[in-house]
């Protein structure tokens, strides 16, 4: 086994971190094995990424990992290569140890497929692919199996996968900032009969949440690194927090890779893209936000559930103010609040409507007054049936949902469109008030309290969760 280095890629590594905690008692590392293992089959790493590969398969003087019980965090931005530094190792550790058992989750189907299809390639690339036994691509049960014995496991914790899996040696969690503590509960205990002899290993890799997230399990690991807790390898690459959003040394500063492997036109191309400055700070720069954003309904994150949907009982549209925006959202007669697609001007409504109607026999709920009412006539003549909302049903069905958020008695699937209008909005003044914006477009938040309003009228509809 190798002596961990104590110089040069460690105190850069703390020179260049925003935040970095070290287990104590590190004295060996696993780390050139995985460099080693790696340019066999071409790849090559940055000094911070080898830095940080040191950390985190570093062990103390009885052969365990130093980070076996707290885990390895990394708050890192978009777009510097956590995933393929994380991803990369995983596969040379596979191959190093032979029936090594890996789980990699994500919050989103989407994240963890995208994951899985940059792994088969790296699989199939070049003097890995002999390795591999078998590529498994059916949804749900994605993996990648070694014929050393060793595989590695993809799944969406919001479809419920990682529960019941054991004998698990590393577990990821991407997507951490949407990692509720009940989640990781339910799925540490699978890395309780770990069997590599190092120890089992969790990663918590993502970004920044927002404060509409359900966070709290990434945010209470970068607590306890900070409280100075040990047994955890914490490292965070963010810009200051008064950085100009524009400044392109903040730019690197927060983005190790920026512009060597990150070229200039990606880190633009980013800016331009989401959605506002908060986001920016987040996402490519780092930044934890130093106090919860005010929400216009504070039990929004604690409204969040895994379960899965699969019908629909009505839904609604609403369109932004400027006309910028259109939002279809939808609700179960259980009160599963979701958002079913948020695009651009209005010409695609009336055809996406009717097809939802024609496929799932529901209502189509439209306010009769604002920017949406001008869609009646169309979404009539097309033989869409559709119930008008006025302006008492539009007051009654915002302050329902007011409350039955603040009771828990409904949940949404922290679904990105319904979540940043909700961050986006405030009540307007008055007595009976209703949602406004604040910042941005909140059409979806406003198609799905009307779709909530729609399904409380449906006094004979079965019970159903939706899925579009």
């Amino acid at each position: 086994m190798a002596p961990l280095p104590t110089k040069p890629s460690t105190p850069r590594l703390s020179e260049a971190a925003r935040h970095l905690k070290i287990p104590s008692g590190i004295v060996t590392t696993g780390w050139p094995a995985v460099e080693a293992k790696a340019a066999e089959v071409g790849i090559e790493y940055d000094w911070w990424q080898k830095a940080a590969g040191r950390i985190t398969l570093g062990k103390r003087a009885d052969g365990k990992y130093a980070a076996t019980v707290g885990g390895v965090v990394w708050s890192v931005p978009r777009q510097v290569g956590k995933t393929f530094t994380v991803g990369s190792m995983l596969v040379m550790l596979c191959l190093i140890f032979p029936k090594l058992k890996v789980v990699w989750t994500a919050h989103r189907t989407r994240t963890c497929t995208n994951t899985f299809r940059a792994m088969q390639s790296l699989v199939k690339s070049g003097k890995i692919a002999p390795h591999v036994a078998n590529i498994r691509v059916a949804n749900g049960e994605q993996e990648i199996t070694f014929k050393n014995g060793s595989v590695i496991m993809f799944g969406a914790r919001e479809q419920g996968f990682g529960r019941g899996i054991d004998e698990v040696d590393i577990e990821v969690f991407d997507e951490a900032q949407i990692l509720t503590i009940r989640a990781l509960e339910d799925m540490v205990a699978a890395t309780n009969q770990a069997r590599n002899p190092h120890g089992a290993l969790l990663f918590f890799i993502g970004t920044p949440p927002r404060p509409i997230d359900p966070g709290e399990a990434f945010a209470d690991k970068r607590r306890q690194a900070l409280d100075g807790e040990d047994d955890l390898f914490y490292l965070e690459l963010a810009a200051d927090d008064d950085a100009d959003p524009d400044d392109r040394k903040q730019w690197a500063k927060a983005n190790l890779s920026y512009p060597k492997r990150t070229p200039l036109e990606s880190m633009r191309r980013l800016r331009k893209n989401l959605p506002s400055v908060e986001a920016w700070k987040r996402e490519a720069l780092g930044i934890w936000d130093q106090a919860a954003e005010s929400l216009v309904m504070p039990a929004w994150p604690d409204c969040y559930t895994e379960l899965e949907p699969s019908r629909p009982a009505s839904i609604a549209i609403a369109v932004s103010v400027d006309r910028a925006w259109s939002s279809i959202g939808a609700c179960s007669t259980q009160g599963h609040l979701g958002s079913v697609l948020r695009a651009r001007g209005t010409d695609w409504v009336v055809a996406e409507a009717q097809r939802i109607q024609s496929e799932y026999r529901i209502p189509v709920i439209i306010a009769g007054r604002g920017p949406a009412a001008s869609l009646i006539d169309p979404l009539t003549e097309a033989g869409v049936d559709i119930v008008v909302a006025d302006v008492n049903d539009y007051q009654t069905a915002c302050a329902d949902l007011f409350d039955r958020v603040a009771t828990g008695s409904v949940s949404h699937g922290n679904y990105d469109d319904l979540n940043d209008a909700v961050a986006a909005a405030a009540w307007t003044t008055g007595d009976r008030r209703v949602w406004t914006r604040k910042k941005a477009d909140v059409s979806m938040l406003e198609a799905v309290t009307l779709a909530l309003w729609g399904s409380n009228q449906l006094v004979d509809a079965e019970p159903s969760a939706f899925y579009l």
